[in-house]
């Protein structure tokens, strides 16, 4: 798996990207918990789950329908928004959506593991890209606070928070530029 962290940076990078607004900043923070949430099938390990079943880790959790649910739950409860604040259900729904299924394409992308059952529970076939540039998180955070909690965060810091970042660059470069020649119009 990707760290907490890599997944939460492309999360709330997902909500920047999908509600550029400032004001939507709790959206963004919603999106970066959604995009780590998947990893709470780890607690299974203590419980005995084992890692290849349905409801072992990078199983069920990870699964696109697990993302659509979170999504439309996430829609529902956004609903309690005050309606200066919030965005549409169609919208919160597809941010919450990328941001939840995000986690599992990262950890298709790292070099450990069992693969992501994408699309469990009806296939529990795992699945890797063939591209797998990030180094796999240790399921410990013992073990992550050391030489390999390191390794992982430099690797995630080049393949998933630079471009992130770049992006962000981007964003804030784009609305400058549209800001300035709405002022000079």
């Amino acid at each position: 798996m990707a760290s907490a962290f890599g997944h939460a940076v492309l999360g709330a990078t997902l909500g920047k990207l999908l509600l550029p607004e400032r004001q939507y900043w709790p959206y963004w923070v919603a999106a970066a918990c959604c995009a780590a949430l998947p990893d709470v099938d780890s607690l299974g390990y203590r419980l005995g789950v084992p890692y290849d079943s349905l409801w072992g880790h990078r199983g069920l959790t990870h699964s696109l329908l697990a993302a659509a649910v979170v999504a439309a739950s996430g829609a529902g409860v956004g609903q309690l928004v005050p309606l200066a604040r919030r965005v549409s259900a169609g919208r919160l729904a597809l941010l919450l959506f990328l941001s939840t299924a995000s986690h599992g394409v990262l950890d298709a992308l790292t070099t450990g593991g069992l693969g992501v059952a994408f699309f469990s529970p009806w296939d529990l076939e795992r699945y890797f890209f063939g591209f797998r540039p990030i180094r796999v998180s240790p399921l410990s955070v013992r073990a992550f606070f050391g030489q390999s909690g390191l390794r992982v965060l430099a690797s995630e810091g080049r393949w998933i928070a630079l471009p992130c970042a770049m992006l962000w660059l981007f964003l804030g470069l784009i609305r400058r530029t549209l800001l300035t020649s709405r002022a000079h119009n």
